[in-house]
């Protein structure tokens, strides 16, 4: 299985099948090295196609929430942790905020247009999501604090990049590129793509019906985005999925910035955790 992580608030997080940790920089300059436990892992459902990318989802935005949470109290020890409330609340903010800004506003914005051709109508809403989506990222990236996330989301690529062809040294990831295929600003980016085409098979011209069969559709495109992206990252040079991958290989540009060997050191303390036999693992949880 290939391992693939996320940029986490002054680290980074990464799994290895139902391995995954997070290494994060603390403030007196250390890596803290921890592991994570898995979250839902159903082994039987995870290996059947299509149903296996909306469990994947669930499993990554679930384990991403609490890798984010961890890195923050280990980034900032000197703060208050979040409540379970709080953090429950933060978690409704920002799934409202993304179903209702990126899914459910722009098929309004474009309903309030009067197309009645489904595919213009389908081509209208994807394009406002990619302008919103573009917008955002643009906005936080102001930041300086999500700049530095930015950097790390670099170093995690570099390193997996340098651990597929054999490698595990900051000289060896320091020249590899920050951009993935397997990234999942890649899958968002293609889930636009396929809920365009998956969407403009909802027979109603009714506003309300189509925001509710997008909702239960959902799980649909996460499913073909899963498996279009899985298969894209072991065929990378077939042609035909070129157009596909390629917006997303271009967003990845506003995703990542270029890491210093400071934040490269901290995404190989990681990467030496998962990718370590089970006997040395615990040498690692500290550096």
């Amino acid at each position: 299985m290939p391992i693939g992580g996320q940029a986490v608030i002054e680290g980074v997080m990464l799994q290895d099948g139902h391995r995954v940790v997070v290494a994060v920089r603390t403030p007196e300059g250390k890596v803290a090295v921890e592991p994570l436990p898995t979250k839902f892992a159903v082994p039987r459902l995870e290996v059947i196609p299509f149903l296996r990318g909306p469990i994947k989802l669930v499993q990554m935005l679930s384990l991403g929430w609490a890798a984010l949470k961890r890195s923050a109290e280990l980034a900032h020890p000197e703060e208050a942790p979040a409540s379970r409330w709080e953090f429950l609340t933060i978690i409704l903010f920002v799934v409202v905020f993304l179903v209702g800004g990126f899914m459910l506003l722009p098929a309004y914005l474009t309903g309030l247009t009067g197309i009645g051709n489904r595919i213009l109508f389908n081509l209208v809403e994807g394009g406002i999501r990619v302008i919103l989506f573009l917008g955002y990222l643009g906005a936080i990236s102001l930041f300086a604090d999500i700049r530095r996330v930015f950097q790390y989301h670099g170093a995690e690529h570099k390193v997996v990049h340098a651990y597929e062809d054999g490698l595990a040294s900051v000289p060896d990831a320091r020249g590899k590129s920050p951009i993935h295929p397997r990234c999942g600003t890649s899958f968002l980016l293609l889930f636009v793509v396929v809920a365009i085409l998956v969407f403009s098979l909802i027979p109603t011209a009714n506003l309300w019906i189509r925001l509710l069969g997008r909702l239960m559709l959902l799980p649909v495109v996460a499913g073909l985005t899963y498996e279009i992206l899985r298969f894209g990252s072991r065929r990378p040079r077939a042609w035909w999925l070129q157009p596909l991958l390629l917006p997303g290989l271009l967003l990845q540009r506003f995703t990542t910035r270029e890491p210093s060997d400071d934040q490269i050191e901290v995404a190989l303390a990681a990467l030496r955790y998962v990718t370590a036999p089970e006997s040395e693992r615990s040498l690692y949880t500290t550096e």
